[in-house]
């Protein structure tokens, strides 16, 4: 096993019966026909089915439609992007060489998918208590509250009123590129805040999804750039 993954099952706090697991879990199809993106499947469920246990226990009183909503901002890309950063999955991931000079490994997509997959390996590993146990230390450092119910905006209007809020353009959305068949297409929508100069890419099945992920990697950046506006609270152990 390579360093990396070594060091990783200590920040994981678990050890991999099957080794052979996490490394595909961190597998990136540029880089390998053996990659990651059927235990993200895997992974997103489990993941579902674990917050939605600890939801039940700690928000005993929150209904049904709100518990969603909860759920819904706590699995989202942004928050399993901030997660995996803390892990620093970004250390031992693979990518083919390509995504690497793109900057795949700090792509909230890529990260957060990686997570996901993660959480998929440890469930075929060690079973869904194993996995189950993972996601509650990945979420301890999150206070669970009924307000998050009302966090669950789309990334677009939270990237609207961030900028508005702060007296900002709004953002301006551009496809780059349409990829596929006709009947299989991906658009490449590019975001950019005028404001700042930057910009962010982001790849959906349709425009808006593609323009819904450009919003989200903006988000990404402008809280990175920005600390107040991020949606985690620091880390304890940091």
């Amino acid at each position: 096993m390579s360093t990396e993954l070594q060091a990783l099952q200590k920040r994981l706090e678990l050890a991999f019966a099957n080794p052979r697991l996490l490394e595909r879990a961190l597998t990136h199809r540029s880089f390998s026909a053996d990659h990651n993106e059927r235990l993200e499947f895997l992974g997103d469920s489990v993941l579902s089915l674990a917050i939605s246990g600890l939801l039940f226990e700690k928000l005993s009183d929150l209904p049904e439609g709100d518990l969603s909503r909860v759920r819904a901002n706590l699995v989202k890309q942004d928050t399993l992007f901030q997660l995996a950063s803390r892990l620093d999955l970004a250390a031992a991931l693979r990518l083919g060489d390509g995504e690497k000079r793109s900057g795949g490994h700090k792509r909230p997509s890529i990260l957060a998918d990686a997570l996901e997959a993660v959480i998929g390996a440890v469930y075929l590993d060690a079973g869904f208590e194993a996995a189950s146990a993972l996601v509650r230390r990945l979420f301890s450092g999150v206070e669970l509250s009924a307000q998050m119910s009302a966090l669950g905006k789309d990334p677009k209007t939270e990237l609207q009123e961030w900028l508005q809020g702060r007296k900002m353009k709004l953002p301006i959305y551009r496809v780059v590129a349409t990829l596929g068949e006709a009947h299989k297409q991906t658009f490449d929508v590019e975001c950019t805040v005028t404001d700042t100069g930057h910009s962010e890419r982001g790849i959906g099945a349709s425009r808006r999804a593609g323009e819904q992920a450009a919003a989200a990697a903006m988000l990404q950046h402008l809280h990175r750039a920005r600390p107040e506006a991020a949606t985690l609270p620091p880390n304890p152990s940091a």
